[in-house]
């Protein structure tokens, strides 16, 4: 069973003063899904607090992404959905 992937980043950030060059995103659940779904926001704003929750880092984390580090994590998620 897969249980994740690690997505090495093109431009690695610092958050809350620890680097990050590459972040693991875990699988999704059905939880995942319906915890996301209930929330308020934007559909970008869901799928921020949903990969943010699979690669266990507040969303502020993932707002300083570089757009082409960002597109790689839409792109596994994606893969996990088919």
């Amino acid at each position: 069973m897969n249980t994740g992937e690690r997505i090495k980043l093109n431009f690695p950030i610092e958050y809350d003063g620890v680097p990050i060059a590459d972040i693991a995103l875990r699988r999704p659940t059905v939880g995942d899904h319906l915890a996301v779904q209930k929330s308020a926001g934007t559909d970008a704003e869901r799928e921020i607090r949903l990969i943010a929750n699979l690669a266990e880092l507040p969303p502020a984390a993932i707002h300083q992404l570089d757009m082409k580090d960002y597109a790689q994590l839409q792109k596994v998620l994606g893969g996990f959905l088919q």
